[in-house]
């Protein structure tokens, strides 16, 4: 069970001032979100449906608190909720695709 940090990535076309960011997930409950979100003083008003979006300095302080560093690709995966049961649905169907 862990809080998931994918890497940072730049949002040039966007209309606010921070234009790099990451997303913080949990791969177990949203609950498990929410309260490590608390702890690094993030209002829960921040929460987008399944994640958070955390600024440079932000992300060094969830890594420090002991999130995990992950690939878009494994947060997609492992990620709570249903757009985490989404992704690996899809992930399997390749995966027996393949198999055949």
């Amino acid at each position: 069970m862990a809080v998931l940090v994918d890497e940072l990535r730049e949002y040039p076309h966007v209309r606010w001032t921070v234009k790099t960011w990451c997303h913080m997930v949990s791969d177990e409950s949203f609950e498990e979100l929410h309260a490590f979100a608390a702890a690094l003083g993030i209002p829960r008003t921040r929460f987008q449906r399944d994640h958070y979006d955390l600024h440079p300095e932000l992300r060094a302080r969830a890594i420090a608190h002991g999130a995990r560093e992950v690939t878009i690709h494994e947060l997609s995966e492992r990620m709570a909720g249903p757009r985490g049961d989404r992704n690996r649905r899809r992930r399997d169907r390749r995966a027996a695709r393949a198999a055949e």
